[in-house]
């Protein structure tokens, strides 16, 4: 029971930490450890065919095409912009 309330409490703040996070990078990291956090409590509840496919595509697949949206967009400062 401990262990369910430390994944899920580190979801949240993870969930929080991403949504206050100013650099979308970091964001989408923060994103991708709330995937690999989910896939590790449906392991733990014995849902194992839902937790590798929250692996591949939350923590996968979700990811790269982040990334590559945010790499293929121009950063704009507050002193330049």
């Amino acid at each position: 029971m401990i262990i369910y309330i430390f994944i899920l409490s580190l979801i949240l703040a993870l969930g929080i930490f991403a949504l206050a996070c100013k650099d979308l990078l970091h964001s989408v990291i923060a994103l991708s450890a709330i995937s690999m956090l989910s896939a590790l409590l449906f392991t733990i509840l014995r849902a194992p065919d839902v937790a590798i496919t929250e692996a591949a595509v939350g923590a996968g697949v979700s990811t790269v095409i982040f990334v590559w949206a945010i790499r293929h967009t121009q950063r704009r400062d507050k002193e330049g912009s």
